[in-house]
Order: structure tokens, then sequence, then C-alpha cells
């Protein structure tokens, strides 16, 4: 196969877009009460459960989502105060937060078989950028799309159709692999395959209500039955083909 034809054969291959909070990094329930700390801030009282269910959509959503909820009218500058007390609540808790297990062997049997990855978030860089760090993931090296590089948040698609051209592949051949319904149904939404995790709290028959062809526990459930979304016989192939005679 002539060079040309190599690189339109991987740009068609198989990429796997991931969610980051409750997909790779243990990090859903600091979000939780990161939140729950910013609304009562803001004198609005809301149960753990309710701010849970909206984990995952992006941080205006998740706002006006809740506050829908409550009645309660909200203005522009309130709103923004409450995203920034989440964001300075999140980042006190950055010594609970650890990758889930397996998340990092994962990516990194991933990029020796030679298969493209990218993290996809509904949070802003800001937020982010510590489970990154905790993860050991550098978003000037991966292929890192947050909310701030993105006009619609999940569930709409645009994160991940980002990050499936940013790494060169076609979204009807990715795998988008996430915790929460927000994810799976943005992945329906983008025409991609959506796997889901059991990490981030959610049931696993509303995963499969929302979408997701297979459910695991965590990533590193994942990464032992790569075979069934079709990856790890790409793996195999890629990594043969790498080793030199």
């Amino acid at each position: 196969m002539e060079t040309g034809e190599s690189e339109k054969a991987a740009r068609e291959g198989p990429a796997f877009l991931f969610d980051l909070d409750g997909t790779l990094v243990d990090s859903v329930y600091q979000h939780v009460l990161a939140w729950r700390e910013a609304l009562e801030k803001a004198g609005i009282e809301l149960s753990v459960w309710r701010i849970h269910r909206r984990i995952g959509m992006s941080g205006g959503l998740f706002v006006n989502a809740l506050l829908r909820e409550t009645g309660r009218p909200l203005g522009t500058e309130e709103a923004a105060n409450i995203q920034r007390w989440h964001t300075e609540a999140y980042a006190r808790m950055v010594t609970q937060i650890r990758p889930l297990p397996g998340a990092q062997e994962l990516l990194a049997h991933l990029s020796k078989g030679g298969i493209p990855w990218a993290i996809a978030t509904s949070g802003k860089m800001e937020s982010a950028g510590i489970g990154l760090k905790i993860l050991g993931v550098d978003p000037r090296k991966a292929v890192v799309v947050t909310r701030d590089q993105v006009r619609y948040a999940k569930p709409d698609p645009d994160l991940f159709l980002t990050a499936a051209e940013r790494v060169g592949t076609k979204i009807g051949a990715s795998i988008v692999v996430g915790d929460s319904v927000w994810d799976l149904l943005a992945a329906r939404r983008a025409r991609a395959l959506g796997v889901a995790l059991l990490s981030g709290g959610y049931g696993q028959s509303e995963l499969e209500r929302a979408g997701a062809y297979r459910v695991y526990e965590d990533p590193a459930d994942l990464l032992r039955h790569l075979d069934e979304v079709g990856a790890a016989s790409v793996c195999v192939r890629r990594s043969t083909k790498s080793t030199p005679p």
C-alpha cells in the first residue's frame, strides 16, 4: 500500500473520544459537592442527587436546568458567580481526585497500538486542567477539547465532532466513551458509537437506554474488553506493522 493510502486508511480507522470526569478521572462526586457549595452560597438548596443527574452538561446548561427545577429566576451575573464559585470549590478538592482504575493504562495501550484518542469535556480548561494533570495528560501534546473551544457542549455533539476532526478521524469511525447519559446523547447526535462506563454513578439500564452499545465498569474493564468494540485487533495489526523485521 502506498504511503498516501496508508494515511487515508489510518484516518478512516477507529479513534477513541473520551469524556474526562467520571470516565478517566474519579471526580464526579467532587464536582457534585462543589456545585452544592456554589449553589448554597447563592442561597439555593438542592438535593445532591439532583445535582448529580446533571453532571456532564456544560456549566451554563447545568445551572439553567437546576434552577428551572427550583423556579427561581437567575440573572446573568449571578449565574456567572455560581459557575466561578463551583470552579473555586472544585479546585480545593484536588487532593481527593484520582485517575480511575486502568485509565492511564488504557490511554498508553491505545497510543502504543497507534489508535488515536482525544478527550472531550464539557468543563472549561480552568477546571478540566486539574483532572488532566492528575491523569498525566498534557493538553499541549494530546488532543483535548474543552467547553471554551466549541459553541455548544453536551448533549450537543460539538465537543466530539471537534475532537474527531482534530485527531483526523471520521466521526462515524469513532468510539465515544463516557459515563453519563449526556455523553451518550451527544454520541448519538454525532453518529458515533457510544460506549459507557459505570464509574460516574449512572446505572447500566439507563446508559443502555441512552444508546450505549456496551457498558463496562471502568477504564480497566474496557481495556480488558477492547475486542468487543473492535479495537484490540487494530492495536495488534498496527503494532505488528510497526515492528521492524
